[in-house]
């Protein structure tokens, strides 16, 4: 397993492009994106668990239902959601895309990020499209752009390895910097990969894998009302075809969720108005939900995030996250530390404070990537969730959002 450059054009086949519109103010805004495989490929999707859904998103679970498409085309500035005409203008945008590539509309994964109730004008994107299409390259940096929001930076991955001994690629791009919190969805991701592998399982192994990726971000406790995942797999590596559990299938896994944990940790990172990533890694847990439930806790914490921007090692918030996880745990065995490159500190050792130097809990939180250790003591599993500290330009950039 080998990261490699070319996020969702890293794999054989695939070609991207972003451009400007017209649909954000700022020309100097990418605001349409476009990935198109070379040939039809499997599909597999995970959405939004908000009530309150997007048009796109409801639109493209209809068009990959069959466990096919063949391009996604996604717009930021605008999330067409809470429209009258939203799935109208939703299908529009599947309609002019396969126009402009000679494809099905029912094979167009179409998705749209940006402010929540206004009305999305199609005219920008229809002028726009023989643009986009004709600039598609190898080279998926524009669209990687073309889907940012509030990110203040672009996320892209992709990992080369290999299935029975043939190299097989799978890369992706999301974007996601605020409405960020468990469960699924929490953002825009676009992956795409070259493996041969059947309809269900490659649905079997997304929906796997969010439990411990996806499902293990938040930046703010709101969960977006567009957000989606989805996987593209066209089949152009020439691996034998993966339709069942096995090798192949743990090898194909076990990338992508390589793949899913790099963005993970992008994405909380660029949270909006953050200045530290901050990964909470749960051990001794007696299961999984045990371990995923307090690590989210600890994540989620306004408190902890707050402490963290201070770089205050106020280890009894961490221990209050889990005491009102709902989780069952001993609290009595609960030891916590924090680390960093700076180094690691013990805060707490069977749930009650120990003596330790504030200056080094300092030196430690100072850093820009900070790790909370838990450990339980109570069993051999674990589980890590990504977030980010709460700073005073959360609220700035929240407070005037839509103005």
């Amino acid at each position: 397993m080998q990261i490699i450059n070319g996020g969702v054009c890293a794999a054989k086949g695939f070609k991207a492009n972003g451009i400007h519109c017209g649909i954000r103010k700022n020309r100097s805004k990418r605001d349409l994106a476009l990935i198109v495989s070379e040939k039809r490929a499997v599909a597999a999707g995970v959405y939004t668990t908000n009530l309150v859904k997007g048009a796109p998103n409801v639109l493209t679970k209809q068009n990959i239902s069959d466990g096919y498409a063949i391009a996604a085309v996604c717009n930021s500035g605008n999330a067409n959601t809470c429209n009258a005409n939203g799935m109208e203008i939703a299908q529009q945008m599947c309609d002019i895309t396969a126009k402009a590539i000679g494809a099905d509309a029912g094979d167009i994964i179409v998705a749209s990020t940006g402010v929540i109730g206004q009305p999305l004008d199609i005219t920008p994107i229809a002028n726009g499209m023989d643009e986009l299409v004709a600039g598609l390259s190898y080279n998926g940096t524009a669209a990687a752009e073309a889907i940012m929001t509030t990110d203040t930076k672009m996320k892209e991955v992709a990992v080369s390895f290999d299935i029975d001994g043939v190299e097989c690629k799978i890369g992706g791009i999301a974007k996601g910097s605020g409405m960020i919190h468990p469960n699924m969805a929490t953002m825009l991701v676009f992956i795409t990969t070259d493996v041969a592998i059947a309809p269900e399982m490659l649905q079997k192994a997304l929906s796997a894998d969010i439990k411990t990726t996806f499902n293990m971000v938040s930046v703010d406790g709101d969960t977006s009302t567009n957000d989606m995942v989805t996987v593209m797999a066209n089949g152009m590596a020439g691996n034998k075809e993966i339709t069942c559990d096995g090798e192949a299938f743990d090898t194909f896994c076990k990338a992508l969720n390589t793949v899913n944990s790099h963005l993970c940790r992008m994405i909380a990172g660029d949270g909006e108005g953050a200045t530290k990533l901050l990964e909470c890694c749960v051990t001794g847990a007696e299961s999984d939900a045990v371990a995923r439930t307090v690590a989210k806790s600890v994540i989620c914490s306004a408190l902890t995030k707050a402490a963290m921007f201070g770089a205050d090692a106020n280890w009894g918030r961490v221990l209050c996250a889990i005491g009102y996880s709902g989780a069952d745990v001993d609290i009595s065995k609960i030891d916590v530390s924090f680390r960093s490159a700076a180094g690691e500190i013990l805060v707490c050792k069977n749930g009650a404070g120990v003596d330790f130097s504030e200056e080094k809990a300092k030196e430690i939180l100072l850093r820009e990537e900070i790790d909370i250790l838990v450990s339980l003591g109570d069993g051999e599993f674990s589980a890590s969730a990504w977030g980010c500290d709460l700073t005073y330009d959360y609220v700035k950039i929240n407070g005037d959002y839509r103005t």
